[in-house]
C-alpha cells in the first residue's frame, strides 16, 4: 500500500504553519518602492518591444530600424500606461498597427513620387523619338519641328553649322547647305538658303571679286543670323508652354492609379478598425481597472437584408 505524502503534509499541517504560509505569500507581491515599480515596468515594456519587433520589414533595400522603432513603441508605452498582461497586449497591438499605419502613408508618398518622376522620365527619353517619328510624315517638317523646344534646338544647331562654314569659306556655298541635315529630302530651310545663295551669285553693281565676296559673306551671315533670332525666339515660347504643361502633367499624376490607391484604402481602413476596436477595448480595461462601473459593449449585427 502505497502513501501518498504531500496528502499526509496537508493534512498534518497546523493553523499556524497555514498562518505562516499565507504571511509569507503576502510578503511576496512584487516591488513596493517605486524604484522596483520602476524597473519592473521597464521590464514589461523590453518583454514588450521584443514581441512586437516581427512587424518591421528587414530586406535588402529596406532595413526599418530598431532604435526608431524602439521609440516609437515607448512613448505608446507611457501614453497607455498598461498594468497587466492583458493591457500590455493590447497595447503592443495597438503599437504594431499604428506602425503598420505610418507604412501606408509612406507608400503612398512613395506611389505618387514614382507616378510623378516615372512619367516625366519616360516623357524625357521617348519624347524625342516620337517627335523624329511625326517629322517623317512631313514633307517639310520644319514647321512642326519650330513646335517644341527639342525641333527648334535642331534647327538652330544645323543653321549655326552653316554660319560656321560662312565664316570660314567666307561665303554661302552649295557644301554648306549641304550640311544641313534636317531631312532627307529638301525642306523650308535649305531651299531658303539656296534662293540666297543664286541670289548672290549676281552682281548687278559691278563689284570686283573681294569686294563682291565680302557683301556674299555680309549677307549671308545676317540673313542666317535673322532666322536664328526668329528660331531663338520661339524656341523661348515653345520652352514656356512646355514648363506649364509638365507641371500640369505632374499635378495629375499625384494621385495614384485606380488599383494602387483601392489596394491602399482597403488596407488603412482594415488597419483602423483593429485599432478602434483594441483602444475602445483597452480603454474599458483601464476604466474597470480604476473602480469605474463599465457597462458591457453594445454589439450590433449588420445584415444585407432589408
Amino acid at each position: 500500500m502505497k502513501i501518498n505524502t504531500t496528502q499526509t503534509m496537508k493534512k498534518n499541517r497546523s493553523p499556524k504553519q497555514i498562518e505562516a504560509s499565507r504571511r509569507n505569500a503576502q510578503k511576496s507581491t512584487g516591488p513596493k518602492t517605486p524604484e522596483g515599480k520602476a524597473a519592473s515596468k521597464m521590464n514589461a515594456l523590453k518583454h514588450g518591444i521584443l514581441s512586437t519587433k516581427e512587424v518591421l520589414v528587414r530586406g535588402r533595400n529596406i532595413l526599418e530600424k530598431e532604435s526608431e522603432f524602439e521609440d516609437f513603441h515607448q512613448q505608446f508605452w507611457e501614453d497607455w500606461n498598461p498594468v497587466g498582461a492583458m493591457e500590455i497586449e493590447l497595447v503592443n497591438q495597438i503599437v504594431k498597427t499604428v506602425w503598420r499605419l505610418r507604412r501606408v502613408r509612406k507608400a503612398e508618398s512613395a506611389e505618387i513620387a514614382l507616378s510623378v518622376d516615372g512619367g516625366q522620365w519616360d516623357r524625357q527619353c521617348h519624347g524625342s523619338d516620337n517627335n523624329i517619328k511625326l517629322w517623317m510624315l512631313e514633307s517639310d517638317p520644319v514647321p512642326v519641328m519650330m513646335q517644341s523646344v527639342f525641333g527648334n534646338s535642331i534647327l538652330i544647331d544645323e543653321l549655326k553649322k552653316a554660319r560656321d562654314s560662312v565664316e570660314k569659306e567666307g561665303e554661302l556655298t552649295e557644301a554648306a547647305i549641304k550640311s544641313v541635315v534636317i531631312s532627307a529630302g529638301a525642306n523650308s530651310v535649305t531651299t531658303d538658303l539656296e534662293k540666297l545663295r543664286l541670289q548672290l551669285l549676281e552682281n548687278p553693281d559691278g563689284l570686283d571679286e573681294p569686294a563682291l565676296r565680302a557683301k556674299r559673306k555680309q549677307q549671308s551671315l545676317a540673313h542666317i543670323d535673322g532666322k536664328l533670332a526668329t528660331i531663338l525666339l520661339v524656341r523661348l515660347g515653345c520652352k514656356l508652354r512646355e514648363e506649364i504643361d509638365e507641371e500640369s502633367r505632374q499635378s495629375a499624376a499625384l494621385l495614384p492609379s485606380p488599383e494602387v490607391l483601392d489596394k491602399l484604402m482597403r488596407y488603412e481602413t482594415m488597419l483602423k478598425k483593429d485599432l478602434h476596436r483594441d483602444m475602445i477595448q483597452l480603454e474599458r480595461l483601464q476604466r474597470r481597472r480604476k473602480g469605474e462601473a463599465v457597462p458591457p459593449p453594445l454589439t450590433m449585427q449588420v445584415s444585407g437584408r432589408n
